[in-house]
């Protein structure tokens, strides 16, 4: 009994850590699905008047009624992008002349490639979306090209639309203009994948206890063997 006493402590130590961390993440999915929750109930709020200074950490997501109070300037910037089914296209990125004092930027949504030349700038009368700072920019991201951006980087794209840091997406606008379609803020980019992680520390586990099981065994057999 003796040698089985270091295999024993060995699998059930091992198994122990294994379930442990299989717990910890669904601790963690169970925390990252009130975060998402809360995300989806700030984007589908009431819409309000656009802050005089949008706080990028208090405002984001934050819900914003833009009708009929501004006109796009015809200044634009397009960020590369895809849609499934769709295929290659741009986000369209445009200065928007606020109450005639502020100039922000709307994010008005997808347009395919090849198309960016139909776009018009329509004085909106229906125009609501959500406050973002989105954070693509990393150090892979190439640099712009002209009006070809890789990435949406807000303080980046201020200064070359010579507009404030603050980006609307849009959820709702009218005229539609046809070519462009509204892409609005959802969770489902951010990523959970906490149910995932959870299932692999537990096959870990479960293939941990049979590999122990068998070497106990062998270990126990051996003995057993010899004496007959």
């Amino acid at each position: 009994m003796r040698r089985l006493i270091f295999p024993l402590i060995l699998g059930l130590g091992g198994l122990a850590i294994l379930l442990s961390l299989g717990i910890w993440q669904l601790q963690r999915l169970e925390w990252k699905q009130g975060i998402l929750a809360e995300i989806n109930a700030r984007i589908s709020a009431a819409p309000v008047a656009l802050p005089a200074q949008p706080d990028p950490e208090a405002d984001k997501y934050l819900p914003v009624d833009l009708s009929g109070q501004g006109r796009f300037t015809g200044n634009r910037l397009f960020v590369l992008t895809s849609l499934e089914d769709v295929g290659p296209g741009f986000r369209v990125i445009e200065s928007f002349v606020y109450q005639d004092s502020a100039t922000i930027m709307i994010d008005r949504g997808f347009v395919r490639d090849g198309t960016q030349s139909q776009i018009t700038s329509d004085t909106p009368t229906r125009l609501i979306g959500n406050l973002h700072w989105p954070q693509e920019v990393d150090g892979w991201t190439p640099d712009p090209d002209g009006t070809l951006w890789f990435a949406r980087d807000v303080s980046a794209m201020a200064a070359a639309l010579d507009a404030a840091p603050i980006l609307v997406v849009a959820r709702a606008l009218s005229p539609t203009n046809g070519v462009v379609t509204p892409l609005p803020i959802d969770t489902g980019g951010i990523k959970n994948d906490h149910l995932n992680y959870a299932i692999t520390w537990f096959l870990l586990a479960l293939v941990w206890a049979l590999m122990s099981g068998a070497f106990a065994w062998r270990i126990w057999a051996g003995p057993n063997k010899d004496a007959q």
